[in-house]
This record gives structure tokens, C-alpha cells and sequence, in this order.
């Protein structure tokens, strides 16, 4: 199937790997241009060698707002324009209400919400002004149902999602469509860190399984493409069944 965005340009952020690499893969296997940032540049590296096409690497550390706006400048230096961001980040350490003291919050909230704010400001009015334009934050299963020992995770991706709905609906009328995907348990080194023993993790999804990163990717390329013009403010749940509510 054909996506209708070979020669798009792309940013992805968190794109070393797991999820935000998975996602700039499937991008660059579209045709499209996909600057990819991430802390590490040695991780970038490598990442950059899995990809098709003229990826370009940038450095950021989403925690810090001065490298958030460094990476706005660079991105738009090296691509010209941006067409796709696709907003990423690693998680926030875990904890529990109990064990996480109020001055935890503030990272927590610049590295998985306020980064993403500034991310969509800078680059949602030029895809308004140009008249198209996809963004595509990933989140988690728990801004639908939290989960156990993820307080800061759960707090910061429900805020996000909350901007990205409202944002949505204003710029759906400039060609702009806003989304976000949400992830359950897939085979990533972020899990492994988080749970001693995967094949348990596994059990516990109705498909028994843990999700393949580049499905997950296939299913951000997707609703970056003009087929999918008509999706915006979704939720899209890609974890294998294991969120119970209706909604």
C-alpha cells in the first residue's frame, strides 16, 4: 500500500530505539526524509545505519529546554521544513504515589509533556501555513489505564494527551491532523528495565504476547499517510488487547 508520502520530510524524537526507531524506520521505508534525535550519538549512530534513504542524526536531551529549542533550529536547518513530527521520549523513573516526592514532577513533566509542547509550537504552524502537515505523539496504555509504579509517566502522557485532543481540533482545518498512539507491552530494552521476567509480562496480554516494535511503526507511518487524512484527535490503543474499559 502505497501512503502517499515519498519525499516527506520527518522529525522523530526518542528514535534510537525501541518504538521512536521502529517508527523512523517505517517512515524512511515510505520515501520520506527522517531526521532522527536522541541523546546518545553512538546509539544515533547505529539507529542511522537500520534506516532507508538520507536520514539525518540530531542530538537532544528532551529534559533540558535549551537542547529542545537547539533541536528545532537544527531539524529545520537540516530538513528544510518538517511535514511529520513524531513525538517521542523515554519514560520518567519509575514510583508510586508514595515513594515519589513532588520534586520528581517537574522533569518528569518537561521531559514527557512541556518537550512535546515545544515540539508542536515550533513546527504545527508551518504545516498550517503549508496546508498539511502530521503529528504523532506516542504515549502509553496508561492514559487509558494507569499503570502500577508509573506515577510520573501516567501524569505527564495524560497531559500531553489532553494538548494534542485540544490542539487537534484546531488546526484540523488546515490540512493538520494531530494523534496520538498508545502502547502497551512491546519488546523493547525500556521493558526489559522495567520487568525481571518478560514471559510473565506476556501472559498477562490477551494476545499473549509482547507487541513487535515494527508493527507499532507500521501503525505511526500509517496515520502520517493520506489515507489516513480523516483521523485526527484519535487515541489509538496498540497493545494487544490488555486495556479492559470500553474506551
Amino acid at each position: 500500500m502505497d501512503l502517499g508520502i515519498s519525499g516527506r520530510t520527518a522529525l522523530v524524537t526518542g528514535a534510537s530505539a525501541g518504538l521512536g526507531l521502529a517508527s523512523a524506520q517505517a517512515l524512511a521505508a515510505e520515501g520520506v526524509r527522517v531526521a532522527v534525535a536522541s541523546r546518545s550519538a553512538d546509539k544515533l549512530a547505529a539507529a542511522v545505519a537500520t534506516l532507508d534513504g538520507d536520514p539525518v542524526m540530531l542530538t537532544v536531551d528532551l529534559s533540558d529546554p535549551a537542547s529542545v529549542d537547539a533541536l528545532i533550529g537544527d531539524a529545520t536547518e537540516a530538513l528544510g521544513h518538517v511535514d511529520i513530527l513524531i513525538a517521542n521520549g523515554g519514560g520518567p523513573p519509575p514510583g508510586n504515589f508514595a515513594s515519589t516526592d513532588v520534586d520528581a514532577y517537574p522533569a518528569a513533566l518537561q521531559l514527557n509533556l512541556l518537550s512535546m509542547v515545544a515540539l508542536a509550537k515550533a513546527f504545527v504552524p508551518p504545516m498550517q501555513q503549508r496546508g498539511w502537515g502530521r503529528v504523532v505523539a506516542v504515549t502509553s496504555a496508561a492514559v487509558r489505564q494507569p499503570m502500577d509504579y508509573l506515577i510520573l509517566s501516567n501524569t505527564a502522557r495524560s497531559g500531553l494527551t489532553a494538548f494534542l485532543k485540544t490542539t487537534a481540533t484546531e488546526v484540523a482545518g488546515d490540512g493538520v491532523t494531530v494523534n496520538t498512539v498508545q502502547p502497551g507491552v512491546h519488546a523493547t530494552d525500556r521493558l526489559a528495565q522495567l520487568y525481571d521476567d518478560l514471559d510473565e509480562v506476556a501472559r498477562a496480554v490477551p494476545t499473549q504476547r509482547l507487541g513487535d516494535p515494527g508493527d507499532f511503526g507500521r501503525i505511526v507511518a500509517f496515520l502520517c499517510s493520506e489515507s489516513a487524512r480523516s483521523i485526527t484527535g484519535a487515541s489509538v490503543p496498540v497493545d494487544g488487547g490488555a486495556i479492559k474499559g470500553l474506551q
